[in-house]
Formats: structure tokens, sequence, C-alpha cells
């Protein structure tokens, strides 16, 4: 990239392809001031309100009074997060903070993004909900849009308000249309948190000991850690061994994330998904493609992850980034399929709400006009390469992976055996918060950084996330 000068408040940063300094004072350039100094958030001109609500405390201790046990926090003393703006969070004391998990990949234009606060407000102020008993343009309008962005014949849209809904009624819909029961899905998969979308979910720490309910879970083609690596062939060879050996020799349907979020951001192993939905449609399943963490252009290569793997599904599902944050989820099918659901009553109280589908709908507006599948493309390959640029300087990364703005960076102990490095990945966690980044953990073990920031993480973003990652792992 060469050197770059920047004066900021009277000091110089000096920035090339892989390191920073900050250098007091008005004199040159200064190559020899420390390399060991922490490395500074990219200018941002937006100045947080006044926060004067309570602290984090007081937060806490309400919490734990009224609120679930299950309920968790990040970092040993947990952030009290009060604003967002774009790809940044500001806290209590109005400290500003690289958002590089988005709301659990959920805000995908930006934190209170423009174009979705006024799509909302706008219909709020008209109208915020009558439910689907009578008609309102807002739902057709988002359905309209959604099925103008699916390939094939996935053209009828169901809307739900989260992607654990999406999936159970995916499951639903596989099981009436086949007449079958049986469920193939991925280990270290996660489709959601309800009782039935639990059976899918293949993590331990997710699960409860509750009947999972003819469900059967065949071998991850996870590249980095998978018996077959990225053997694609042997790994679908399993799911027809298990078909064979498992179930009756036919089932319901299969899913499967494409690149997995939640166990890490392990994307399956080329050619894999053809592989094996033929397999899965000769047993008389059908394909569902979860979409939830994957879809609306994120992978950067394509709006849906899916396509990475050159399938159509028969049934998608998504959640997550189709609301930027709103409560919000969607199952998209063919006529056929959806036939199925005419046999009863099938409704969703709140699903196409009028202020989450106009919300929606500016979703999908928003990444058009500023081409936000592009832009992670760009930002995330370079950032990816950056990363594993660090890969050759610090042997605690064992692999670094995924597409566009979906990445993650394993941590181990020892490179040949891929031991967990658990520990560590803990302290550089707090670390990179200390030092201004957000960023999720996954895996089994949760020793894989997940990067998965909004879609307007910027290039000047990435090199600050690298170059904390550096700094931290420097300290270890």
């Amino acid at each position: 990239m060469g050197w770059q000068r920047k004066l900021l408040s009277g000091s110089f940063v000096i920035k090339n392809h892989t390191k920073r300094w900050l250098c007091s004072g008005n004199v040159g350039l200064q190559r020899s001031c420390s390399a060991a100094a922490p490395p500074q958030l990219p200018p941002f001109d937006y100045v947080p309100k006044p926060y004067k609500g309570p602290l984090a405390d007081e937060v806490l201790e309400k919490r734990k009074r009224y609120l679930g046990p299950s309920l968790f926090y990040y970092y040993q003393k947990p952030l009290n997060i009060v604003e967002g703006k774009m790809q940044y969070l500001f806290d209590e004391n109005g400290r500003r903070y690289l958002d590089a998990f988005a709301g659990i990949v959920t805000v995908s234009c930006g934190h209170c993004h423009p174009d979705v606060l006024d799509a909302t407000i706008e219909q709020s102020k008209f109208l915020q909900h009558a439910t689907t008993i009578y008609l309102h343009h807002a739902i057709a309008d988002f359905a309209e849009g959604l099925a103008a962005k699916m390939p094939g014949n996935l053209k009828v849209v169901y809307f739900v308000n989260s992607g654990t809904e999406a999936n159970e009624l995916a499951m639903l819909m596989a099981r009436l249309y086949t007449g079958n029961l049986g469920m193939i899905a991925l280990r270290n998969a996660y489709h959601g948190g309800s009782a039935n979308t639990i059976g899918l979910t293949a993590l331990n720490t997710w699960k409860y000991p509750i009947p999972q309910g003819e469900i059967h879970h065949v071998l991850n083609p996870n590249p980095y850690r998978g018996v077959f690596g990225s053997d694609a062939k042997r790994y679908a060879e399993d799911v027809q061994d298990h078909i064979d050996h498992g179930t009756s020799g036919n089932v319901a349907g299969f899913i499967a994330e494409t690149i997995q979020g939640v166990g890490g951001a392990v994307e399956l192993a080329p050619g894999y998904l053809k592989l094996v939905y033929d397999i899965v449609r000769k047993a008389g399943g059908v394909c569902i493609a979860d979409e939830v963490q994957t879809g609306f252009g994120r992978t950067g290569s394509h709006y849906w992850g899916f396509e990475t793997q050159g399938v159509i599904p028969d049934i998608v599902t998504m959640a997550k980034g189709i609301g930027n944050g709103l409560p919000l989820g969607a199952v998209v099918t063919t006529p056929e399929i959806a036939s199925v659901l005419a046999q009863k009553i099938q409704f969703n109280t709140f699903g196409g709400n009028p202020v989450c589908s106009a919300g929606g709908l500016a979703v999908l507006k928003v990444l058009d006009k500023e081409k936000r599948q592009q832009h992670c493309a760009e930002v995330g390959s370079h950032m990816i390469g950056r990363l594993r640029e660090l890969q050759q300087k610090h042997d605690i990364i064992g692999d670094v992976r995924g597409r566009g703005l979906m990445v993650g960076v394993e941590l181990v102990t020892d490179r040949k055996q891929k031991t967990p490095a658990k520990a560590e990945t803990a302290v550089l966690f707090e670390s990179l918060r200390e030092l201004g980044v957000l960023v999720g953990k996954g895996g089994l073990h949760g020793n894989v950084f997940r990067i998965k920031p909004p879609m307007c993480f910027t290039k000047d973003d990435a090199d600050f996330l690298v170059d904390a990652l550096d700094h931290a792992m420097s300290k270890l």
C-alpha cells in the first residue's frame, strides 16, 4: 500500500500494509517509534449523544433479578452498549468500539442506517400492526422483492420472527410434503434453540437432554478438522451410508448452513452440497438451505451462500440480516411444497408485520443501492489476506477461513494436533475489547473468533482489526 501520513490532533499516524506506529509530535516520519504502541481506531465523523440512563452495574443487577439465568454476556466486565452508528457501537461513557460481530451477524446495512430507520418510522406513523387477516401492501411488496432475489422456482414466501421459527417451519414443510419423518443435519451445525430445532443443532453446548425426534447427524465436511479433509465425495458417501443403515431408506429432508456460523465459520468442502442434494432427493427428501447468517450478499461472491456450492435448494430459511436488527425471518419455497400447508390453517401473528416488512424491503434496497455484496467481496478478500499473513507470524492461528465478511480465525496451541487454544482465546478476547474491537466466539470449544461485521465495514476497519489482533497476540 505504500506509506501514508495523516495528521490527527498533533500526531502522525504512519501506516503500511502490515504495521502501524503512533508517533507524537510534529517532526517528520519517525520509523524508530515503538511498534508496540496499540493501534488506533480509524477516524469516524460522529459524536454519540450524551447518555443519562442507568449504568452497567445497575442494568446487570436488574437482568440478574428479572431475566432468565440462561442469558449470558460477553466479557468479564460486561459492556453497557447504548448507541450504534453504522459499523460502530458506543458504551455508556461514549467510548467507540468497532463492531466486528454485528449483533451476532444480524446488522447487515449498519447500525441505525438512515434508510431503514426512515422506512420503519414512516410506517409506524400510519399502522404498526393489523396482521394478515386484512390486506396491507407492505407484506406483499416485501415478499415480491424477496422472491425476486431467489433462483429457480423459489417464489413463495412465509414470514416469521426469527431463524429458529424459520427452521421450525421448514422442517414442518419437509415432513408434510414428503410424508417422511427423518431429518438429516450436519454435526457442528446450529439451527435454533426451540424444542424441535435443538434436535437439528449438533453442538452439545446448545442442547438440552430432550428427545430429538427423528434427527440424524452426519459427518461434518470440515476441510480443516474433518476426517476426510476437503474430500466432498467421501463425506457424501457417509450420508448415503447413514440413509441406508440409520433410516427406513426414505427421509423428509436435509438441512445445512453453507458456512456454519455458531460452529465457527466452517465452510463446507467444495462440491459437497451438489452430491448430497442428489442423494437426499433420491431418498424422497427435500433440501433446505439455512441462510440465516450467510444470506444477503455477506459472502461477497454470491447473494446466497448455497450459490457458492452450485445448488438450488427446495426450501430456504433466512433471518438476522434480513431486517438489520428487526425481529424478522422468512421461509421461501416452491409453490408445490407451499401448497401442503393449505391443508390446515398456517398463521403467524407477527409474521409480515407492516413495520418489519417496510424495514425489510428497505434493507433489500440499501444492499443493492450501496452494492454491499461487491463491497463484502473486496473488503473480505483484503481482510482474509491480511489474516493469513498474520497466521505466518503467530503460530497460535491454526486456520483462517470464510468468504466475504463471514470469517473465522481458529486458535490452537499445537498446529499439528490442532489442540484448541481455549484459555488463550479467552485472554485475547478481553484484549481485543480493551483495544476497541468486538468480535464473536464460536466452535465447540469456543476457540474460533467469528468476524462478521456490518456490511459497511471498511478496509481501514479491517486493517485496524488485524493490527489489534497482532498487537494482542504479540503480548501473549
